[in-house]
Parts: C-alpha cells; structure tokens; sequence
C-alpha cells in the first residue's frame, strides 16, 4: 500500500492506536500494525475523519470580492473540511445546466478540497429539475425568498418535491416564511430589530408546510440552520427522511451576550434569545440536530459597516466551525463523537459521498490534531477574503495535518497541493 497513518484513530465510535492503510485515494486496510510504502505514525496525536460542510456560500460567480473557490477552498482545509456543497444564490443564481456547468468548472480550476454544487429551485425551473439532477449535488428552496435569493412560492412545494423525488437527489429548505416575512418587515436599527422582524412564527410555520408534504412523498428532505425552540419541537418527532442542521452561530451566540448591537452578527435566520441556543446547543448533544453546517456567508467588513438595515446577512464558519467544537470537545462541552457524527459522518450519509468515517472503502480523508494544542481564533490567521470573525479570540483546536483521497494538503501550516486538487462529487 502506497501510505499508512498511525496514530490514535476514532474507529467505529472509539478511539484506538492503530494503522490505517491508504492506496489510490481510498483506506483499504485499518489494523493494529499495516507495512506501507510511506508510514507516518502521529503517536498520541487524535486521527479523525475530516469534515465535510454541506451548506457554504463561497461566492463564485458574480462576488468574488467576498470569496471564491481558492478562498473559500483555503478556508474549509485549514479548518479541517475535506468536503464543502455550494449553494446557488450567486451571481448568475444557479438555476440552469448551464449555470451548474459553469460553477463546477470554475471550482474544478480552483479548489483545494473536493467539492458539490446544488441547483437552486424556483418558480419558474421546476420542470428542468431532472435535467438539473444529473449535475447536482442536491437542490435548495428558499421558503424565506426575497430580492435577493431564489424567487419560490410555496403552493409550488408539493410540485416541486414529487420532480424532485424522481431523480434520487436531496433537497435542502431555508425555512422561513416569506409571507409572515413581508409581514412583519420594517425598517431595522439593530439585531433587535432584526429579531423581531423574522420572528421564529415564520421558522415554525415554514417547517410545517415541510412536513405535512414530506408525509406523502419519499425523498431525503434537510432542514438548514434551525434557530428557534419552536422549530425544534416541531421537528422531534420528524420522518427519518427528514434531517435537520444547525451553524455555529446559532448553537454558541445569543442576542442579548454584550448587546450585539452590531452589523457583523446580522444573519439569517437572525440569532435568537439565550433560551433558543441553549436549546439549539442542548438539542445538537441529544441528537434531535443532525448535522453541523456553517452556512458560510462571508460579506466584506466594508459591506458591513453601513448602517444595520442596509448591511447584509450572513458571516464566516467554514474555517472555524470544526476547531470550535474540537476544543469544546476537550473540555467534555460535548463529546467527540456527537461532534464528528454531526460534522463528518451525518453530512457525508445525506450527500451520499465516500467521506466521513475511517472505514475500508472510504476516501482517505482525515485530519490530524494535536488536542493539547489549543488556540484562540484571529481573524488575521484565518484564510477567508472577509478577514473578520464573530469567533474573534474564542478557544479553537485546528487540525495540524489534513488528507484529502489520501493526499496531505496541509503541511506546516501551508497548502501543499496545487489549486484545482478538489475533486467534484455531485454526479
């Protein structure tokens, strides 16, 4: 076999000092002791699958100002995500074979990691939606649209999710209502205001209309960025084909910490009360929450600076989010396998890539960390075009070592593949 890595592995829900055997992009063999061509042995250092992100928005085509696939690409492999899934609000919106093709060709030239795309769903491409499939990685409805996202009514829902059932691909749903949403919009001051516009009725009866069409039909259904305690109970007693994920930000901040009267914290859906995260956060240990996903936004510092009703949704994770839940991981916040069930196990079952797990037939994605190595999050270290973080200075434990298909893309703190290593998954 061409590499062996040895080291304290998690196998199988545990940690145990083994080899894993690695040969054409995939692990073949995992044994106590494995003769390889190349063997690295990590010694007490923790060997965990790498993660995969199914919700990023790297902003390539149209903001590039923002991110692009070499950024964003840089970003995730530091942070220790072998894997990200881009989502279609960019600029053209990727709603066509022809928008999808352009996409994976500018990753394909670009990324570091490997790499989907989802095909966006509107009102007006629903019968296309078959021909769209056979590219991407899943599809995405934004219930919550507006002028800038992906114009969806909902008395399509049921049209679109029986096309969608027939090509064997997941959809993924921004739940919040649009109508409750127009409803409730005025002008905003502050995350208050912001709070009070997109109130969690709007999560709530978004995630109800989700249901009552998924009890009549068959397919992989993902709810993104649950924020609220009434979307959760909701969802407790869900189909199994229906997941559900949760972001960094809405599982750590609260609007009230220090008056986060501030443009940065602007998302959406917006960061609720102390009571919805320690809900959200309690909800991600007992295993209502499936996944972890960043929802990796990024806006310049200059786009948000403006005054807070004009300023843009959305913040960076995709760099941090793994390195956060590693430290609190340490400190028996959580436990490892909850983290790496949610980071790199459950995202790669619902996009149905070969990631995720140190198992034979796996790619050999891993990453290497040091847990003794702990950090604090600068934005200045971080790899992302926004150069910001609302993690600016919390605890962090980043990976020391990353394997993409067997491949070490990070070697003393530096990329060491060319730009374009990134492989596409979605077919």
């Amino acid at each position: 076999m061409n590499l062996v890595i040895e080291g304290k592995s998690y196998i199988n829900g545990s940690f145990q000092n083994c080899c894993i055997g690695i040969e054409d992009d995939k692990i073949i063999d995992v044994k106590k002791i494995l003769k390889g061509d190349k063997h690295l042995n990590f010694g007490n250092n923790l060997i965990l699958p790498a993660g995969s992100d199914i919700h990023v928005h790297f902003r390539e085509p149209g903001m590039t100002h923002k991110e692009d696939f070499l950024s964003g690409s840089t970003s995730a492999a530091f942070g220790g995500i072998s894997c990200v899934f881009d989502m279609p609000n960019t600029i053209p919106q990727t709603t066509t074979i022809n928008e999808l093709n352009e996409k994976i060709s500018l990753a394909n030239k670009k990324s570091f990691v490997d790499f989907g795309v989802y095909a966006g769903v509107t009102n007006n491409n629903i019968e296309d939606l078959g021909v769209l499939a056979s590219k991407c990685s899943g599809f995405k409805i934004y219930l919550g649209n507006s002028t800038n996202t992906l114009k969806f009514n909902k008395k399509n829902l049921k049209d679109a999710l029986q096309k969608i059932s027939k090509t064997n691909k997941p959809v993924l749903f921004h739940a919040e209502d649009a109508e409750l949403l127009l409803k409730n919009k005025s002008f905003e001051n502050n995350l208050f205001d912001h709070l009070k516009f997109r109130p969690s009725i709007c999560e709530f009866a978004s995630i109800k209309d989700i249901l009552k069409e998924a009890q009549k039909i068959n397919l992989k259904i993902h709810i993104c960025h649950i924020s609220s305690i009434e979307g959760l109970e909701l969802l407790k007693k869900r189909p199994k084909n229906i997941t559900c994920g949760i972001t960094p930000h809405h599982a750590l901040l609260y609007v009230e910490k220090n008056n986060f009267l501030n443009n940065f914290f602007k998302v959406n859906p917006p960061i609720r009360s102390e009571l919805d995260k320690e809900a959200l956060f309690n909800a991600l240990k007992n295993g209502t929450i499936d996944v972890m996903e960043s929802d990796h936004a990024p806006h310049t510092i200059e786009e948000k600076e403006v005054g807070f009703d004009n300023a843009p949704s959305g913040m960076p994770g995709v760099e941090t989010m793994l390195p956060l839940f590693l430290f609190l991981a340490k400190k028996d916040v959580i436990s490892f396998s909850k983290v790496i069930s949610t980071i790199c196990e459950k995202p790669a079952e619902i996009l149905n890539v070969s990631k995720g797990r140190i198992q034979i037939g796996k790619d050999a994605d891993l990453i290497v960390v040091d847990i003794k190595e702990e950090t604090r999050i600068k934005s200045e270290d971080l790899h992302s075009k926004c150069k910001w973080s609302a993690f600016e200075d919390w605890k962090a434990i980043f990976p020391r070592c990353v394997f993409i298909r067997g491949e070490s893309v990070i070697e003393d703190n530096e990329i060491s593949v060319s730009k374009g290593f990134g492989r596409f998954v979605g077919e």
